[in-house]
């Protein structure tokens, strides 16, 4: 699965955990569950836009270097 890919199904998911949170009634150990999964998932998408910005400022760079 593609970069892109991981992030928009982690992002899919989190989305679904804070409705989820918000809308429903889940028990307490449901609502504890839904937010470690939900706090999870979004340090991994914190951490795709990372790499990802990090990829776009090297070709920036690059594309400074051969310009330049």
């Amino acid at each position: 699965m593609s970069e892109q890919g991981s992030f928009d199904a982690k992002l899919a998911r989190l989305e679904a955990i804070v409705k989820a949170l918000e809308s429903a009634e889940p028990s307490l150990d449901d609502a504890v569950k839904l937010f470690k999964e939900g706090k999870t998932l979004a340090a991994e998408c914190e951490a795709l836009l990372k790499s990802s910005q990090e990829q776009i400022d090297a070709a920036m760079g690059d594309a400074q270097a051969s310009s330049g």
